[in-house]
């Protein structure tokens, strides 16, 4: 459970329980089913840095050249896709390795894919809200990293991303994302192409596109009242939910089957909340 994984995983700190854990540490156990010590978890953080060098070098310029009104996510897919360049798996299965081995190279391209695509994210989101310039600090763990590479230098924001990443593991085989990844891997595409079908099905308004959709719908909200000279409170926003039920539209965000009893991912969210942000 999540709350197990909070006590027995390494953390930034190097002790268990004190702070969230580092994802290279879930990674480890989700690969292995054991518990890793540090140390094992440093080697894998340096071993990931590593392998962040083998995004080809064609990738970061076709990013910068893609509009900067185009999705994010639709860029991401697209920087995913030529990537898959370097896929290992495909190179070898042209080669004609023997099946008994697939797994062997599947897994360098899904630890090749594990490295790069901070890279590929943070050289779209530094595109399309600042000025492109991306700053990596490889002496931090892999989430630490990420956020340096977003243009974040606060350790409360590293641990909020330490626990947004490993919480996002916690997704069994049957969402639609990554039903996909797993449909396409099942034709023997190599994990950069299923990796980015799953990308492409995470961008649907019903799956992760509803992160997004939330928050326009709570600024949207927030800006009506604002125009109104109205207090956003229990009584507007029953208002303007019931604006949205009237007018044929959905509350994004509601109805998900999995919230008819409290979610894990949301607890452990709160509870950093409560902690890092008591008067917010």
């Amino acid at each position: 459970t999540i709350p197990e994984c909070q006590q027995v995983l390494p953390t930034y700190s190097g002790k268990a329980g004190d702070g969230e854990p580092l994802l290279e540490s879930l990674i480890w156990l989700l690969l292995t089913s054991e518990v890793p010590t540090k140390e094992q978890v440093d080697t894998l953080t340096a071993e990931l840095h590593q392998r962040a060098s083998k995004l080809p070098s064609h990738v970061i310029p076709l990013i910068n050249s893609l509009p900067k009104d185009m999705h994010p996510m639709t860029q991401f897919s697209i920087g995913l896709n030529a990537a898959q360049t370097g896929s290992e798996f495909a190179k070898a299965y042209a080669n004609g390795v023997p099946k008994n081995e697939y797994h062997k190279y599947a897994l360098e391209d899904i630890l090749n894919v594990f490295a790069i695509i901070p890279e590929i994210a943070a050289q779209i989101y530094r595109n399309v809200y600042f000025d492109g310039v991306v700053t990596k600090d490889q002496s931090l763990d892999y989430s630490g990293n990420f956020c340096r590479m977003l243009g974040y230098d606060d350790p409360s924001f590293d641990e909020l991303m330490r626990l947004y990443l490993c919480i996002h593991t916690d997704h069994e085989g049957g969402n639609a994302s990554a039903h996909t990844t797993h449909l396409v891997g099942s034709t023997l595409s190599d994990p950069y192409l299923s990796y980015a079908a799953g990308l492409n099905a995470l961008a649907g308004p019903l799956h992760g596109l509803a992160n997004q959709e939330v928050l326009r719908w709570i600024q949207a909200l927030q800006a009506k009242f604002e125009a109104e000279g109205k207090e956003v409170n229990a009584e507007t926003i029953t208002e303007f939910a019931w604006d949205t039920l009237n007018a044929k539209k959905v509350i994004p965000g509601y109805g998900h089957a999995v919230l008819r009893k409290t979610d894990p991912r949301y607890s452990c969210q709160r509870e950093f909340g409560l902690k890092h942000m008591p008067d917010d």
